[in-house]
């Protein structure tokens, strides 16, 4: 359009002539069909020059190379043209992760302890709301990465696991639901703790005493939500000093005895040194699956180019195929170089099962909810103003694989009082995860 406008106003005498250092053009014709074929030539080498910029794009995208600046936890290395992990600011992100999954934080916390921990954007500014969610939700921290609105394989290194931002992707997704009442400030145990008659939630509220000396008194009493159209709840509501205590009191009940504990690791540390030092069987499984999905990004990618797919579905259905491998792929390398890494969560699972008289005694309730639900998770009721936990699922089939580990600490508690101690171990199978190919 400049170009065109230009030539007109040569044409009708606007513009005499136009001068440079290589070239002058008059208003002659000659001078116009040579300042035309400038004009041309110069819009053809801008063209040529963007469709090469992009070829080159597209070429390291294929290659698994994120053409574009690195995320927070990233650094571009100039030398090898490729991304690396920075490993301070990684160990950051990877906490942020972990502590968002617990369900005790929200986003402002999350941008609040990047901003502590020195994280902030590439021009220097504080981590916002928004910001943390993009990080939170950024697949680039398992080694794929979207570009053109497409998802790919990178060849960098992941920093956290596929597992762990599924959850976060679950909370992000839970959290990101509007609340009912943001007027009101959400109580400690609230979405802990269920009805014993009706089954519905219990919550938590306000209260204000007023004395006649100009005394006023704050309350925090939790009770049920009575929103079953079936049932007509006749709970009475307890306070939360009393609902603290009884809580706390389940939680020591769990709490692993010092002998257990010795026991435990001592027979920890001898399966371990007898343990399997490989799982093929497993491992062959997986590959020829992670095989399959190959075959089948391939067939989708040819499905594409012949225009049999169209470029939404092809988009979508791509990024569930790489999702799945990339979780399959982290099963391999858990069975291929991780099989014993059990026993570190073990020893960390029996120092903290230890722990829980100290964080019964603690004054912070929202971490006490986080341990609660760990341990109890929806076993927990209230009804005629008394907190009880319902039976570890595997009470009835103690000694089997499978469940949480704090259902089979919580039967072993039980049976303690009814049975001797060498009848709570566990059998020949040994303490090691049980893989599917076993």
């Amino acid at each position: 359009m400049d170009g065109g406008q230009i030539i007109y106003f040569v044409d009708i005498g606007l513009l005499a002539s136009l001068k440079f250092p290589s070239h002058w053009f008059e208003n002659t014709p000659q001078g116009k069909f040579s300042l035309s074929m400038a004009f041309v030539q110069s819009k053809y080498y801008v063209d040529s020059l963007s469709e090469n910029t992009k070829r080159g794009l597209r070429q390291k995208v294929r290659m698994g190379i994120f053409p574009s600046q690195a995320p927070v936890g990233y650094l571009n290395d100039s030398r090898t043209k490729t991304i690396v992990v920075e490993k301070k600011k990684s160990k950051i992100v990877r906490l942020a992760f972990e502590r968002y999954v617990k369900g005790n934080q929200r986003l402002e916390d999350i941008a609040e302890f990047l901003a502590k921990s020195g994280v902030t954007t590439r021009t220097g500014k504080r981590i916002s709301k928004t910001k943390a969610s993009f990080i939170l939700s950024n697949p680039f921290y398992i080694g794929l990465f979207k570009y053109g609105s497409e998802l790919h394989e990178g060849k960098h290194e992941p920093i956290i696991s596929k597992k762990l931002f599924d959850e976060a992707q679950e909370m992000l997704k839970f959290r990101g639901q509007p609340e009912r009442k943001p007027q009101n400030e959400p109580q400690p145990f609230c979405g802990l703790i269920s009805c014993a008659s009706c089954g519905m939630m219990i919550t938590g509220e306000h209260k204000f005493k007023r004395q006649k000396n100009g005394n006023v008194h704050e309350y925090t009493y939790y009770r049920c939500t009575k929103k079953s159209k079936n049932i007509k709840c006749s709970e009475m509501s307890l306070r939360s000093e009393k609902l603290d205590e009884q809580l706390s009191s389940l939680i020591k009940l769990v709490s692993l005895p010092k002998d257990w504990a010795e026991e435990l690791l001592k027979m920890a540390e001898k399966d371990f040194k007898n343990s399997a030092q490989s799982n093929f069987a497993g491992v062959k499984d997986k590959e020829e699956k992670v095989s399959s999905l190959s075959k089948k990004l391939e067939r989708l990618l040819n499905g594409y180019l012949d225009q049999v797919v169209d470029e939404q579905d092809y988009r979508l259905e791509k990024g569930k195929l790489l999702s799945e491998k990339k979780s399959i792929e982290e099963e391999i390398s858990t069975f291929s170089h991780k099989q014993n890494n059990w026993l570190a969560p073990f020893k960390n699972w029996v120092k903290e099962a230890q722990n829980l008289n100290g964080i019964a005694r603690d004054t912070d309730l929202f971490a006490k909810k986080v341990c609660a639900k760990e341990i109890f998770g929806s076993n927990l009721l209230l009804g005629e103003k008394l907190v009880r936990a319902s039976a570890p699922k595997i009470l009835n089939s103690f000694g089997k694989f499978g469940g949480n580990p704090w259902d089979a600490l919580r039967a072993s508690r039980i049976l303690a009082s009814k049975k001797p101690m060498s009848s709570l171990m566990v059998g020949t199978t040994g303490f090691e995860p049980v893989t599917p190919a076993m």
